[in-house]
């Protein structure tokens, strides 16, 4: 008479280094993607970054980082619609400047 020799158990499943570093990789990108715009409130709605709204660069004047060198908020009064963006600015004549010539005041790579 033959002695049978019983199965081990199954085993839980224990992936290997590249499968363990391709199951992070998944869940990191599956992560970025969720959180991305909730954390932060930005999202990119196309060529240009924008925030909640439509907002270029944060709702600051892009022309005053030329003419007054720093950084100056821009006012809902004074706006212009460039690549399906909202851009605001502190006056109307930036404004003006701005609708005359938007490669030249916005940011390079589209605030990126």
């Amino acid at each position: 008479m033959e002695k049978t020799v019983p199965k081990p158990a199954p085993k839980f499943f224990k992936p290997s280094p590249l499968q363990l570093g391709m199951i992070c990789g998944l869940l990191l990108a599956v992560l970025w993607i969720v959180f991305d715009t909730g954390i932060t409130g930005a999202r990119a709605s196309g060529e240009i970054n924008t925030t909640a709204g439509n907002v270029a660069i944060e709702g600051y004047d892009s022309v005053a980082y030329f003419t007054q060198k720093k950084a100056v908020p821009g006012s809902k009064e004074f706006t212009h619609r460039w690549k399906n963006a909202v851009w605001q600015f502190a006056s109307a004549a930036h404004r003006d400047m701005f609708a005359n010539n938007p490669e030249k005041f916005a940011p390079q790579y589209g605030g990126y």
